[in-house]
């Protein structure tokens, strides 16, 4: 590996549906980005598919990298094991550690949505703001709180995981709602992501269609599609009303695959106002200003830049 002059940060999104690593700057800049489709199912293949991933971005870059990455659930602070993840092989696993012996330095982990909160409050559409609330609406929904450009964790490092509380308001034919991968009855995630959105529109007599295909035929002037996505768009008002009257963020910053859909910035401030304790709503309802590379921006970030690597000895410790 020849030497680079330019000290770069690496970051890795694992999602549930791909892998993606990106390689950062000083400015911010990324100077690669790369993603592979993530191995549904397989621990042992996931962690070999990052190993991969590092390997060939750092003989590419010229140099040795410090590793952070964004994760659909958290790490167990007692435990230090995965939990919560909707990516259900990793929970119950050592994530970090099994990463830190196989790449040789210590790595960071975080949740995906803090490192979307992370990456939108720094240099993203909630640059500037005191308080954002970013959300990941995709394959799951997860949220995270950031305050003075800096995410808060929580005294449980779950601040801001809202998609597993329930629906709020749920109406009769709501409930008693359908079940969640992590046994609750109910959760937002069940409704607001894309699977979510898939099964809602199969629920009521549409055919089977992917999200991305459903908001297509919305526009095209499909009537079950369109109130498919309509009701997408109250829930998420209400799920999203719920966290103003608790946190009353400056501004609601959207990241993950639904939060391309354009329709949302116009619905949803429609709906929220009916269930915000107030006589205005001025919170303001953003698309992520990195897209898809703000997860992985994030990631990146969880390394303060100049960061010397921590190498793991053969025992697994530090050192």
């Amino acid at each position: 590996m020849s030497a680079s002059t330019e000290r770069l940060r690496i970051g890795i999104d694992l999602g549930g549906t791909k892998i993606e690593i990106a390689a950062l700057a000083a400015d911010g800049s990324e100077r690669l980005r790369r993603r592979v489709a993530s191995p549904v199912g397989d621990y042992p293949g996931t962690v070999a598919a990052i190993v991969g991933l590092v390997a060939a971005a750092e003989s590419e870059l010229g140099q040795r990298c410090p590793v952070g990455i964004g994760i659909p659930g958290s790490e167990s602070p007692s435990s230090g094991l995965i939990r919560n993840a909707n990516s259900t092989c990793l929970n119950g696993n050592a994530l970090r550690q099994d990463l830190e012996r196989a790449l040789g330095r210590a790595v960071r982990i975080a949740n995906d949505a803090n490192c979307l909160a992370m990456s939108e409050a720094c240099d993203g559409a909630g640059a500037g703001f005191d308080t954002v609330f970013a959300v990941i609406l995709g394959t799951g929904v997860g949220g995270a709180l950031a305050v003075g450009g800096r995410v808060l964790a929580g005294a449980n490092a779950i601040a801001g995981e809202w998609g597993h509380n329930p629906l709020p308001a749920p109406r009769a034919d709501e409930l008693p709602g359908p079940r969640c991968y992590c046994g609750r009855v109910n959760c937002i995630e069940i409704w607001l992501s894309g699977p979510g959105l898939v099964a809602e529109h199969l629920r009521r007599g549409g055919s089977q269609r992917s999200a991305e295909a459903i908001v297509a035929a919305a526009r095209a002037g499909d009537q079950h599609a369109r109130e498919s996505q309509e009701r997408h768009s109250e829930r998420l008002a209400r799920s999203l009303a719920a966290v103003i009257n608790i946190f009353d963020p400056e501004v609601i910053v959207l990241g993950g695959g639904l939060s391309n859909i354009a329709e949302i910035y116009r619905d949803v401030p429609r709906h929220w106002g009916a269930q915000v304790f107030s006589d205005q709503v001025v919170t303001r309802l953003l698309r992520s200003q990195h897209g898809d590379s703000s997860g992985v921006r994030g990631a990146a970030r969880l390394w303060p830049l100049g960061a010397a690597d921590a190498l793991v000895g053969q025992d697994g410790e530090i050192v």
